[in-house]
């Protein structure tokens, strides 16, 4: 028998990207199982899979206590990481001291990779890359755009990489005046920020917080009817509109992945299998941590049959090796930081009620 073992946030913060996460691996584990196992090896020999997932309450402290049971009682043989850059960056000492691979599927933090951590796999893209493809949008679109404010999260590296990345864009696209913003999350007042944010008359308004701050500031729209273009990283989620329903109009937002932009995998199920499972089973659409949960099991099994064994060493020799692409996209790591660059941010827009790519 393999054992899978996880922490997850399905409480506090981080409840609805920590859910959306379990809820696709459970699912990932049910299409193993219905397969007759989890193949290792090319000869098709297969072993049953058990999956234990701990709720981590969205705290770091519990998330260490969580991946320090798996690893020492339950012995796992594949340990995944929780949901969020600062939950990850919180475990991965400790995988690294048992010299056991974390499968990272909710860590998009540059830090993750930057923090010379061996025996760590990613699938996401890293955080800095996340809006960096807007500000050349917006002003090919509107080239009297040349005024932007970052608000920004200091808590954590996740936010403070967004704003890094989209500001550094901003300059290289010409923008006339780029003004950074902080504030303390979790977000209290929205119209001391915003008020601070709009003394330098941005025509782009870039938000990036944890979910509930971005949620928070757009639910001040009437505050914003100056702004020409507004984007925020919560925006590229399904729950956003569910937050904040017709405020979330013309909001641009990044997304890890969108089930019908990319083509045909070459390992895994399709995107649309995917989708149809995942909603025929939890009623919902899944979002992109769904989606980069099941693409973390995609690309397990696919090193797994590559290394023909559960140890360690091989199976992260294989995924250094691993070229290929699953419903996520692409799967590519750099040989030498391990940071992810195969696959590619999106950028979204709501409109009328619907999530539509803008650029790929």
């Amino acid at each position: 028998m393999i054992v899978v073992g996880v922490s997850l946030s399905l409480s506090r913060e981080f409840r609805l990207q920590g859910q959306e996460g379990l809820d696709a691996l459970q699912l990932w584990a049910d299409h193993i199982q219905e397969a007759g196992g989890m193949a290792v090896g090319p000869s098709g020999s297969r072993l049953p899979l058990r999956l234990i997932a701990l709720d981590d309450g969205s705290r770091a402290e519990r998330a260490r206590e969580n991946v320090l049971r798996l690893l020492t009682e339950d012995r796992v043989d594949l340990l995944l990481g929780p949901y969020s850059s600062g939950l990850t960056r919180a475990v991965a000492p400790l995988a690294e001291g048992h010299r056991k691979v974390l499968w990272n599927h909710g860590g998009s933090s540059d830090a993750i990779a930057g923090e010379g951590w061996r025996h760590l796999v990613s699938v996401p893209s890293p955080a800095s890359d996340y809006l960096r493809a807007l500000p050349l949008l917006v002003k090919r679109q509107d080239p009297t755009v040349t005024r932007m404010s970052v608000v920004h999260a200091v808590t954590g590296t996740f936010a403070t990489d967004v704003a890094r990345g989209v500001t550094e864009a901003a300059k290289a696209a010409a923008f006339d005046v780029v003004r950074l913003i902080t504030f303390e999350s979790p977000l209290r007042d929205a119209r001391a920020l915003l008020a601070d944010a709009l003394a330098g008359e941005p025509d782009l308004l870039v938000g990036a917080g944890r979910f509930q701050d971005d949620v928070t500031m757009v639910r001040r729209r009437d505050l914003l009817g100056g702004v020409k273009r507004l984007a925020f990283v919560g925006a590229g989620l399904e729950a956003f509109h569910e937050e904040v329903g017709d405020l979330a109009e013309d909001v641009i937002g990044p997304s890890q992945w969108e089930p019908a932009v990319h083509d045909p995998p070459h390992t895994g199920p399709t995107a649309e299998w995917f989708c149809a499972e995942f909603e025929k089973r939890f009623h919902r659409r899944p979002g992109y941590p769904a989606a980069q949960a099941f693409a973390l099991g995609v690309v397990i099994m696919e090193c797994l049959r590559r290394a023909e064994s559960l140890e360690d060493g091989a199976l992260l020799s294989a995924a250094r090796g691993l070229d290929t692409t699953t419903l996520y996209g692409r799967f590519l790591l750099d040989p030498v930081t391990s940071r992810q660059i195969g696959h590619r941010v999106l950028l979204v827009q709501w409109r009328n009620g619907r999530k539509v790519v803008i650029s790929r």
